[in-house]
């Protein structure tokens, strides 16, 4: 009882506030506002294809990578107040909307209604969900199975960060807070509750988040000061323009995100360095409790200077990963070389990708410092 009380009790903790998050919400900001006004006349259902009665698919003229054409398909809605009724249709099939059926498929169709009437219906996606759920199972399976329960504490707190930006973040940025001040709120909140049910409440933990919230400060501070420098504002950013629309029926402020997207973006790589320097140096005072300070932030140093290779590469990379498509505009483009290092496109991933890294490099130094004292001052 006694360990139930101390091991699973912080997970039942986080999951009511988790809760009450969930809860609140609605209140700081109500989401679903914004009409749609391309598609206010057309609902979302579940379908099935019975059959394709003609089809006309040929390979794309310009780059055969695609199958592109035309299909007549008869379906059978799934869900919804038409359930069970029977429709056929053409599915227009293009490079941009590639989505070829064959009898069984499971779609996503889109009704176009008048009056509660159906007039058509196209094709919308695939029916995936079920695909990314056996994905999640598969995901939890493995980290409960292999981490056990720290594992399981894992799950909780990832689970906690996504209720925490899905549900706090966005409505506080909605309803008028400023983007860092809501992005900060959430790294913190992330950072003691991930590094409390991972390590408990102890010296290495403190560690961990006090080098953990340092090394995300610099990042944005830096960020800060070079995209003010650069004139970078965040208004070049990718999906500017859509945010930019609901900025104005909410009180969004765009400028602001940049900062925001580096603090979110740099806190997981920032943290897994703070805590691994503050486990590796709480071990090495645990087996030789006789090391001096200097003995023990020269070890410490050690095991930094080897994660700052790949941990900054990881940052990078992921960036990189994230912005894929950019960059190959970017390289196909016959610009000169003044034009490309100044766009601002540009620009806008470099500062968030190089301040997200030094971020990394000076979470090392301050962790080790305050490792170093609190395991042998205090």
């Amino acid at each position: 009882m006694r360990n139930w009380s101390r091991e699973g009790l912080p997970l039942v903790l986080v999951m009511i506030v988790s809760g009450f998050i969930v809860w609140i919400s609605g209140l700081i900001f109500e989401g679903g506002y914004l009409p749609n006004r391309l598609n206010r006349d057309v609902q979302y259902y579940g379908a099935t294809v019975l059959e394709v009665q003609d089809e006309d698919l040929g390979p794309d003229n310009y780059t055969e990578e695609f199958i592109v054409g035309i299909q007549e398909i008869r379906v059978k809605l799934t869900d919804g107040p038409y359930e069970g009724n029977e429709y056929t249709f053409k599915n227009h099939i293009s490079r941009l909307y590639n989505t070829i059926v064959k009898p069984g498929t499971n779609i996503i169709v889109g009704a176009y209604l008048d009056e509660g009437e159906i007039l058509d219906l196209t094709v919308s996606s695939y029916k995936r969900h079920h695909v990314l759920v056996l994905l999640g199972v598969i995901f939890c399976a493995l980290v409960t199975w292999i981490g056990k329960f720290k594992g399981v504490k894992s799950l909780v707190s990832l689970f906690f960060t996504g209720i925490c930006v899905i549900f706090l973040m966005l409505p506080l940025m909605l309803g008028g807070m400023h983007p860092v001040l809501a992005a900060l709120i959430i790294v913190v909140l992330s950072t003691l509750v991930t590094l409390w049910l991972v390590a408990g409440l102890n010296k290495k933990s403190l560690t961990a988040i006090l080098g953990t919230l340092a090394g995300v400060l610099i990042a944005t501070l830096i960020a800060y000061i070079f995209s003010d420098l650069a004139h970078l504002s965040g208004g070049t950013m990718q999906d500017t323009e859509a945010l930019l629309y609901v900025s104005e029926t909410s009180k969004l402020q765009v400028k602001g995100l940049l900062l925001a997207s580096i603090l979110i973006a740099s806190l997981g790589a920032v943290m897994d360095v703070a805590m691994s320097i503050s486990s590796s140096m709480f071990e090495l005072v645990s087996v030789n409790s006789k090391l001096t300070m200097k003995e023990l932030i020269q070890s410490g140093m050690n095991v930094g200077t080897d994660m700052i290779g790949t941990m900054t590469n990881t940052l990078i990379l992921a960036l990189a990963g994230g912005s894929l498509t950019t960059a190959i505009l970017i390289y196909s483009a016959t610009i000169s070389e003044m034009q490309l290092i100044n766009l601002d496109v540009l620009g806008t991933e470099l500062v968030q990708g190089l301040a997200g890294s030094i971020g990394i490099v000076i979470t090392v130094p301050i962790t080790v410092l305050i490792a170093a004292y609190m395991y042998k001052k205090i």
